[in-house]
């Protein structure tokens, strides 16, 4: 591994601020840039004193210096400017994630899809670490890959949740066993068609050979084999004919049940489960350690999380539902008249094909964000609509009308960059108002490098 004397980070969130330390550990000299203001940041001067960090926040223009490479967080995309200059100017630009991967000495379980990815990770590290394996997750979810490399070097097992932005700058990136969850549309606002999306989720595989270990729906196998990686291939979903099957709760691994998971909470009982493990069983060898590990599984804030009850309406917290297909999934799951919260900045278009699930599941929308408009337009035909604007009017309006036994939902099918800094300040802003209406003080918190992806 080279000597790196100076270095560039470009973004001052979680994943620049790790690599900056990480970078600052091993004696670079560093630069960290953001184009948000230390206020916007929520920026700490005394974390960062004594460190060879050199910090300027409000930066428009390319931060001038002579640098050994450039590492970019994944939220500022691979054509813009900044990075464009980059690679004009300077030897190696490279991701956060892979910077720090560079580093892993255990064995890496990278997860990547459009939804279900941190339940899939989390699910996957309480698996392992229940087994007696050290397993430690990063990535999109959890830490930055950097600052988990810097504070727990000698893991055995890294189990990285990778999103389509993280993949954009990734070159070396070679997981000994990968997943792809799914794949919807999504973050269309920023990738140029589904397509180029689908293909940066093949590049997770692309560096995998034979005697490592790919689990994808069989719908999307020859699309990630055309992404050039030779692994072990291994179907899963509902069909008969993937070889980690899902069906009635239970996990099939060719034709016989390894895993029951009747017992287990609705976040579990997916058809990713079958990959989960699948996966478990190829690392450890030992399918009872996921079941175990789901026995004991606490769900994660911002996906379909009950945050209390007011004159019998329940309210339910699905921020993390920044897709439409996620938005669907939660509807799926409901067995009450529910009562809408949906709208953001939009990802990608096809809002009329939800016509048929709102007709069916939903009382009323009540729109916000970026969209409200073309998400009414969409919907009001079939639907009772709201353009409520703002989430604190939204919740308002569906308290006023809500009947007892019935659900308030948040589940925008947006992201959240229009009105909040990321999906998890969506989500405690809704979980706020209704603990101060139900005198609970208990707040949620997770950390998400990569954004709404």
């Amino acid at each position: 591994m080279r000597t790196v004397k100076t270095a560039l980070v470009l973004g001052a969130g979680i994943s620049g601020c790790g690599a900056a330390r990480l970078l600052a550990a091993e004696g670079a000299q560093v630069t960290l840039a953001d184009q948000r203001s230390a206020a916007a940041l929520d920026w700490n001067p005394a974390d960062w004193r004594d460190q060879p960090v050199e910090v300027r926040f409000g930066q428009e223009l390319w931060p001038a210096g002579d640098y050994d490479v450039v590492v970019v967080s994944p939220g500022i995309p691979e054509d813009a400017e900044w990075v464009r200059t980059a690679r004009e100017q300077v030897p190696e630009v490279v991701s956060e994630l892979e910077w720090g991967a560079r580093r892993i000495k255990g064995r890496i379980m990278a997860v990547t899809g459009s939804n279900g990815k941190s339940t899939a990770v989390k699910w996957l590290a309480e698996a392992l670490n229940g087994n007696g394996t050290r397993a430690v997750i990063a990535g999109n979810y959890g830490r930055s890959v950097c600052e988990a490399v810097l504070q727990e070097p000698a893991a055995d097992w890294w189990v990285l949740e990778v999103s389509s932005f993280q993949l954009e700058t990734v070159q070396t990136l070679r997981p000994d066993a990968a997943c792809l969850t799914n794949l919807f549309p999504n973050h269309l606002d920023r990738h140029s068609s589904f397509e180029a999306y689908a293909a940066l989720k093949a590049r997770l595989f692309a560096r995998m050979s034979a005697g490592m270990a790919a689990w994808v729906p069989p719908e999307w196998l020859a699309t990630m084999q055309a992404g050039g990686g030779t692994p072990d291939w291994h179907t899963f979903g509902e069909t008969t004919d993937c070889r980690c099957r899902y069906a009635d709760s239970c996990v099939y691994i060719e034709d016989r049940c390894v895993a029951d998971l009747q017992a287990c909470g609705p976040a579990l009982r997916t058809p990713v489960a079958a990959a989960v493990v699948g996966m478990g069983d190829w690392a450890i060898h030992d399918a009872a350690a996921a079941v175990e590990a789901a026995r004991h599984f606490e769900p994660l804030p911002h996906r379909l999380e009950p945050v209390g009850t007011i004159d019998g309406v329940t309210y339910i917290n699905d921020s993390k539902a920044t897709n439409l297909a996620a938005l669907r999934f939660a509807l799926e799951r409901i067995d009450r008249p529910v009562r809408l919260i949906a709208g953001g900045r939009a990802k990608e278009g096809g809002f009329k094909k939800l016509k048929e699930v709102l007709e069916d599941r939903v009382k009323c929308v009540y729109c916000i964000g970026n969209v409200a408009k073309q998400m009414y337009s969409a919907w009001s035909p079939t639907v009772a609509c709201r353009h409520s604007g703002t989430l604190p009017v939204a919740l308002e309006e569906a308290t006023a009308d809500a009947c007892s036994g019935e659900v308030i939902l948040l589940s925008p099918g947006c992201a959240s960059f229009d009105q909040f800094r990321n999906y998890v300040e969506r989500g405690e802003r809704f979980a706020q108002w209704v603990r101060e209406r139900t005198g609970n003080s208990r707040s949620s918190k997770v950390n998400n490098p990569g954004g709404d992806s």
